[in-house]
C-alpha cells in the first residue's frame, strides 16, 4: 500500500463530519486544586450541511471532542491510542468503536493534539461509513 493510499484510507479529510474551530475556552485558570481538571472546549462540527458550536468539560481534548460527538449522535469509543513523534510532525492512530464497529484511523499534524483530533475525526468518519 503506498502512503497515499494509505492516509486516503485510514486519514480520510472528506467525509460527512467535519472538525472546524477548536479551542480550550479557559486555558488562563487557575488550578484550583492538585491533579487533573476539567476544561472547557468549544468546536465548530459540520455534519453533512449541519454546522453546529459545541461546548464540553472535560480532563482533555480527546474526552471533549468524543463528548461533543456523541451530543451530536455520533458515538465513538477509543478503545486503542498510539501517538508518535515523526520527524516535525505527530502520528496518532487510534481504534474506535461505536458499539458495533471498530475501525482504525489516523491523524497527522505539527501539534500534537491536532493529530489526536484529526483522528477522531478520521476515526468517526470511518465509523459512520460502516
Amino acid at each position: 500500500m503506498t502512503w497515499d493510499a494509505f492516509l486516503d484510507e485510514y486519514a480520510p479529510t472528506a467525509g460527512p463530519l467535519r472538525l472546524g474551530q477548536w479551542t480550550c475556552t479557559d486555558t488562563e485558570r487557575p488550578a484550583g486544586r492538585l491533579g487533573p481538571q476539567a476544561r472547557n472546549f468549544q468546536a465548530t462540527l459540520a455534519l453533512g450541511d449541519r454546522i453546529a458550536t459545541a461546548t464540553a468539560a472535560a480532563c482533555g481534548p480527546i474526552a471533549a471532542l468524543t463528548a461533543m460527538l456523541h451530543d451530536q449522535g455520533i458515538a465513538v469509543e477509543l478503545v486503542a491510542f498510539h501517538q508518535i513523534p515523526a520527524g516535525s510532525h505527530t502520528a496518532t492512530f487510534i481504534r474506535g468503536s461505536d458499539g458495533t464497529h471498530t475501525e482504525w484511523a489516523m491523524g497527522w499534524s505539527q501539534d500534537p493534539t491536532q493529530s489526536a483530533l484529526r483522528a477522531v475525526i478520521a476515526c468517526a468518519n470511518r465509523l459512520l461509513a460502516a
